[in-house]
């Protein structure tokens, strides 16, 4: 029974802890390289703001740029999900998008304070709001395409190729449909209120 639950566990990736993991590495790593990586780059700086301020947003055009990147991350991982390094991607894409969270919060707070808080919160809002939670579903959908091709066929041979099941395909439109609106809120609405929050800040 015990070998039967320790079975069990490692069928499903910890993607939340995968992710805090690599949070907890970017807050310390901008912590202890802030001589590098804050104080030789113009990462958050002042003069960047500033522009940023002033600067007229082509929603049409940003929407674009945002739309391609998106979507093609979207299609990366799925695509990718269906070879044997289909698993350590899942984890790596998890660990990287933490790594990156943390060392964006840790920047915005070690030359604001706690202005900086309120920035890195912001400069996310609204459109992570939709983009975290369907990353997460994505990695498990990748995950369990993976295993569904390369780790059970010999268990549930029946089940043949899960990726033409319309279950999945239907799952992976969803997150597309999503990921468009996130798009959306991304070039039409964030910088809206990232202008309105840098003239007062």
């Amino acid at each position: 029974m015990r070998l039967g639950r320790f079975h069990i566990q490692i069928e499903k990736l910890p993607f939340l802890q995968i992710f805090l993991v690599g949070l907890l590495a970017g807050i310390l790593g901008m912590s202890f390289g802030r001589g590098i990586l804050l104080e030789n780059t113009s990462l958050l700086d002042e003069y960047t703001l500033y522009n940023m301020k002033y600067m007229s947003v082509d929603g049409r055009a940003l929407f674009y740029y945002v739309l391609r990147e998106r979507l093609g991350l979207v299609i990366m991982l799925a695509v990718l999900a269906t070879t044997y390094l289909g698993l350590f991607l899942c984890v790596g894409t998890a660990f990287w998008y933490g790594m990156a969270a943390g060392a964006f919060f840790a920047a915005a707070v070690i030359r604001y304070g706690l202005k900086g808080v309120l920035l890195a919160a912001v400069s996310v809002f609204p459109q992570y709001l939709i983009y975290v939670p369907v990353l997460f579903h994505l990695l498990i959908w990748c995950e369990m395409l993976c295993r569904g091709i390369y780790f059970q066929k010999n268990i549930r041979p029946e089940k043949g190729n899960m990726l033409l099941k319309s279950k999945y395909i239907m799952q992976l439109v969803v997150m597309l449909i999503l990921m468009i609106l996130g798009c959306v809120l991304e070039s039409f609405v964030n910088p809206h209120l990232l202008s309105g929050l840098l003239k007062i800040f």
